[in-house]
């Protein structure tokens, strides 16, 4: 009998284990898509002001081209 009872006490501990197991993968799937969505943002960021700075040159460059001599 208590071999019994040990295999029905391990039964009930593997969907505890099964549900505790999936809880952790899920918050770390969570921090993983928060960090990459915070470093798309920040590289993002980074692109927007380097093309800002390159529409300022080339804006610079066609009035120095359209002005007359």
């Amino acid at each position: 009998m208590d071999q019994a009872s040990s295999l029905i006490g391990l039964f009930a501990i593997i969907p505890i284990l099964f549900y505790l197991g999936l809880m952790v993968l899920s918050v770390y799937f969570i921090i993983k898509i928060i960090k990459f969505i915070n470093a798309k943002t920040r590289l993002d960021q980074e692109r927007n002001e380097k093309l800002d700075e390159l529409i300022k040159v080339i804006g610079k460059d066609q009035e120095n081209q359209n002005k007359p001599l």
